[in-house]
Formats: C-alpha cells, structure tokens, sequence
C-alpha cells in the first residue's frame, strides 16, 4: 500500500478499539442475511455469546496494528487458516467477507468512516485476504483428502457425564495424523435449518481401530450446542459422519526436551494424544489436570497408564479447589501446552506468566475462537 494510506489504516486503531466488537457483530448480521448459505460455515453459538465476533475484531485490530509488520501475525493467520481449510472456505468466499465488513465500518462509524478510510481498508482487507487464500491454497495442496468423505462410526465410548468419544473409520484415505490435531465433522441435524460443521480434537495418535475423536455436549436451552447434542442423542454406531481432513497448528515441538501438558475439561482431548506422542519420543512429560469432578473426568484408564509413564496430577476444582500459582512451580524451565475453555485458557496463561514461564514457551488451543483469547490476554496485560 502507499504510505499514505497505510496512515490512515493505522489512524483508525483507536475506533478499532472502541467500536471493534460492534462492527464485527453488524458484519456477521449483515453477511447473514445477504448470505445465508454461509450460516453452515459458523458456529451459531459462538455468535450468540460472543466469542466469534470478538475474535474477528481482534484479528483486525492486530491487523491494523502491524500493518508496517505483517509478519508479526503470521502464526494468527496460519491457525486461522487451518480452520478456513478444515471448513472448505475457498477464494470466492473472501469478497463476500471484505463487502460485509466494510458495511459494518461504515455503519458503527458513521460520519467518521469517510471516502479516503473506506477506500483505504478496502484496498488493505484485499491484501490481508490475497495473504489468506496463498497461505490456504497450500494447505489444500497437502490435505490427506479433499473436502468432506464419508466415515462409518465403529465405536461411541461415553467417558464421563458429558463427553462421547467416538471411533470412525474409511478405508479409503489415507491419513497421517500429528497430535494436536482435529477434524471437521459436518452433519445435517433434524429441524434445523442448515448443516453445521464442528471442529473436534484428535484424541489418540493410535489408529488401529480407526481415528478417534471426543465431543463434549455442550450448554442447554437457547445455548445449548446444536452439534453436540446431535452427536450424543442421534448418531449411532452404524452411521456416517462426513468429515475434513485433519488440520491444525497445535503440534508439539520435538526440539524441546522437557514438556509440561496443562488441561480442563474436555481440554484433556487433544492433550491425550500428545502426551502419547511424548511418551514415545522419551521427552521428560509432567501433566496436570484439572476436572469439575470424578463425573465429570474422561480418560480416566489413560490417565492412569500415563501415571505409570510420566508425573500426572490431577484435581477435582469441586473438592481441592482450581489450579493456582503453587502447582507450576519449579517448572518454569518447561515448554507448557494447555487446551481448555477459553475461560480456562485466560486463567493459565496469567497464573503461569506469574510464575515466571516465558510467553514464548507457552502454547494453547482453546475450544473456542482463539483469537478471542488472544485479545483478552493482551487486554489483561495492558
């Protein structure tokens, strides 16, 4: 871009900061109702709460920001991407995306977005776009398979009070799995008005019996998850499931030596499968678990193979209470990968940061838009 207007995109960070949610939640309503068809790319939750819309402004604020420096979120734009590619979002999508947002600018902002601001995030969401359909023509390049096939579900194991894990198989692709990993599984719910497609975590890098993935039936009522109730309540062993090659940037550097694995929940997911990656490459493995409760833990078997390996803690925040500052000490020498709720994620990252670990050796996947906990961290430091 022309130095000039790159002026005027960063002359716009504060707006971003101000008004950045709003304008991203009047370009999802917007984008919506021009756009229905794409309601099946978007999880319809994640709208209601908030978290989509306030992880779409904190990729454009960080986009404004860096905007002499792009390089500084290229990490963000390559997780994003593996979710664009998982989703099977293609070129044709990002114009669509780029009108609607330039709509949501010049609604929030009103008088204040004028000729020369419009004209120059225009040009500049061009450019940010052309970056993202580079970076995810690759992957598409690389998948194990395109778009959605069809897998048969051989296994439904219910761990705990609300968490499945689900065994499915295809002996028609080939796959490589790395954990950290997910998959993609679109299903078609009944009495609900469009298919719906959901990221979920790679549970085990043992494919003998087929890939393994775990869904955790999440809320109730208005926000109850449309996805994971129809996997809990309607899809049997017998069935089909269409599913996306696995993507995904949370993968354990093998450079490191001594790893700590943090989780919550249904977080415990794809921290399963990299612990066994762990345990077979002989890294020095700590891991710490925290659980609602007994009910509530899932993996429990592996967990207690894992004991047999590696140092395991595990608590029960009903009865001991949540993780604090005094469990992380004396590790901070310690590449740390946590996944949880992104409530969860929050809390970790400070507690350890306190402590003493240093950011760059901290790595994370919500179950949640990541960018969201991304922007509530730097907000929380500012």
């Amino acid at each position: 871009m022309e130095s000039h207007k790159k002026e005027i995109i960063k002359a716009t960070v504060p707006a971003l900061e101000q008004h950045g949610t709003t304008i991203t939640k009047v370009f999802y309503q917007t984008m919506f109702e021009k756009h229905p068809e794409l309601l099946d790319m978007f999880n319809q939750t994640n709208q209601k709460v908030g978290d989509q819309p306030k992880a779409l402004a904190f990729t454009v604020l960080q986009a404004a920001r860096h905007i002499d420096d792009l390089e500084a979120i290229v990490p963000a734009v390559i997780g994003i991407a593996h979710k664009h590619r998982a989703l099977n979002v293609k070129p044709e999508h990002y114009p669509i995306v780029g009108e609607n947002l330039l709509v949501g600018i010049k609604e929030v902002l009103g008088d204040a977005a004028t000729p020369e601001i419009m004209d120059a995030w225009e040009e500049y969401y061009g450019e940010i776009a052309q970056v993202f359909i580079d970076v995810e023509n690759g992957m598409y390049q690389t998948a194990d398979w395109d778009g959605f096939v069809p897998f048969e579900v051989v296994k439904k194991d219910h761990l705990s009070d609300d968490i499945v894990r689900y065994t499915v198989k295809n002996d028609t692709v080939e796959y490589d799995l790395r954990a950290g990993q997910y998959i993609t599984v679109k299903v078609d719910p009944e009495d609900y008005p469009n298919e719906a497609l959901r990221h979920y975590s790679i549970c085990s890098i043992n494919t003998d019996e087929g890939l393994q993935f775990a869904v955790k039936k999440e809320g109730s009522g208005e926000k109850s998850g449309v996805v994971s109730h129809y996997m809990h309540d309607d899809v049997k062993v017998g069935d089909t499931l269409e599913l996306s090659a696995p993507a995904g940037d949370f993968l354990l550097n093998h450079e490191e030596d001594k790893f700590l694995f943090i989780a919550g929940g249904v977080g415990a997911t794809p921290v399963m499968a990299m612990i066994e990656e762990a345990i077979a490459a002989d890294k020095d493995s700590k891991f710490i678990y925290s659980v609602q409760n007994e009910g509530m833990h899932p993996f429990k078997d592996e967990m207690k193979a894992f004991g047999e390996e590696i140092d395991v803690k595990i608590k029960y925040s009903d009865t001991e209470g949540y993780l604090t500052h005094e469990d992380f000490e004396g590790m901070e020498d310690r590449s740390v990968y946590i996944c949880g709720s992104m409530h969860f994620m929050n809390a970790m990252i400070k507690v350890l940061t306190e402590v003493g670990f240093e950011e760059e050796n901290i790595h994370f996947e919500p179950f949640g838009p990541k960018m969201s906990v991304i922007g509530e961290t730097v907000a929380s430091s500012n």
